[in-house]
């Protein structure tokens, strides 16, 4: 496995995996049948935050194939999927290193997330790698507008 930076060039790659992920993960949530993946206003964001002086994307790939991402930026991680058949081989705990060395390289103090209340799996995943749960909540702006609840991991 190797982590990069990812370039406008990775969008698509990034849009996939993030789609499949989020589609697995999520579905308990979205409905596919209810909710169909918002991929227009997704690769819109990701085109977006590709091109912020303040945001990185770091792509894992495996024999040239993008299979996990994150987004960070200071103090915040923005994203971070795999994608489902490369879940459980420690693609999103490298992925998670790489974005705290480069933040603590930065000088952050601490990095904070938003994640769905109801992602029972990723919320396992940040809390046995020492995040916190915070107290701010939001209520999500896709139909049908789940909470997202707030992690915080001191560097």
């Amino acid at each position: 496995m190797r982590i990069r930076k990812a370039s406008a060039a990775d969008l698509d790659a990034l849009l996939a995996v993030q789609k499949a992920a989020s589609t697995a993960a999520y579905a308990h949530v979205y409905p596919p049948e209810r909710y169909p993946y918002p991929e227009d206003a997704v690769r819109s964001d990701i085109g977006r935050r590709l091109t912020r002086d303040d945001t990185t994307y770091l792509v894992a790939e495996e024999d040239g194939r993008a299979v996990g991402l994150a987004a960070v930026s200071p103090g915040w991680l923005e994203q971070l999927y795999v994608l489902p058949g490369a879940q459980g081989r420690g693609i999103g705990s490298t992925l998670l290193d790489a974005v705290i060395a480069m933040r603590r390289e930065a000088g952050d103090t601490e990095l904070r997330l938003w994640t769905l209340e109801a992602n029972e799996r990723g919320r396992r995943f940040y809390e046995s790698r020492g995040w916190r749960l915070a107290e701010e909540t939001r209520v999500v702006p896709y139909a049908p507008n789940p909470i997202d609840v707030s992690y915080v991991l001191t560097l």
